[in-house]
């Protein structure tokens, strides 16, 4: 079994928030493989299904950004599951928009929801980091993942999310080189090759 984390705040006024990446990924895999609806445990949503074959309940903490370690730390301990099956997805300011990597442990890099599960539950467990992009200011950089994401961004947040979830069996399959390559490929198609005419 696996215990699939998406970060972000709760209630509308963050909904479309830049920060809240994390949520809208795990709310695109529930809603593409029928996962389960959601309901309250664990100071937080939760949402059951299968992603290859494996029993994966996903979670979106509603306990804050700050604090996400509190609702992760409480599901892993009643799940009784290693660190090592969590996998948490949240976004990211050092990666360029719609790129994506994924990684088991690690530091926080000023992250406070990564900085609260670690704190909780130890820093071995995987992470998928969404690329949202730099301000290019770090005193920019709160207003800039509380704001919504711009009208234009739609042209690489919905083929990421798209993406991202329909890949995510290779998350739980451990193989996160197909799964980075595969939501590459997505979002950068190959051009076409000219037909030739005979």
């Amino acid at each position: 079994m696996f215990l699939l984390v998406g970060l972000g705040n709760p209630g509308p006024k963050y909904a479309g928030n830049r920060h809240n990446i994390g949520f809208m990924a795990v709310d695109e895999i529930v809603r593409r493989h029928g996962f389960s609806s959601w309901r309250k445990r664990f100071r937080g949503e939760v949402s059951e299904g299968t992603l290859g074959g494996e029993k994966v309940l996903v979670l979106k903490p509603l306990t804050f950004m700050n604090e996400s370690g509190q609702s992760v730390g409480e599901a892993l301990r009643f799940l009784d599951l290693e660190p090592d099956k969590v996998i948490v997805i949240y976004d990211e300011l050092d990666l360029q928009p719609g790129k994506v990597r994924v990684k088991l442990g690690g530091g926080a890099a000023g992250h406070n929801g990564i900085r609260s599960i670690s704190s909780h539950i130890s820093p071995h467990y995987v992470r998928v980091r969404l690329g949202i992009g730099h301000p290019g200011d770090k005193n920019l950089v709160y207003p800039h993942v509380l704001s919504d994401f711009a009208k234009s961004d739609k042209t690489w947040v919905e083929p990421l999310l798209q993406a991202v979830s329909e890949e995510a069996v290779f998350l739980v399959e451990g193989d996160y080189a197909k799964f980075q390559n595969k939501v590459h490929l997505a979002l950068n198609p190959a051009p076409e090759k000219p037909v030739k005419k005979d």
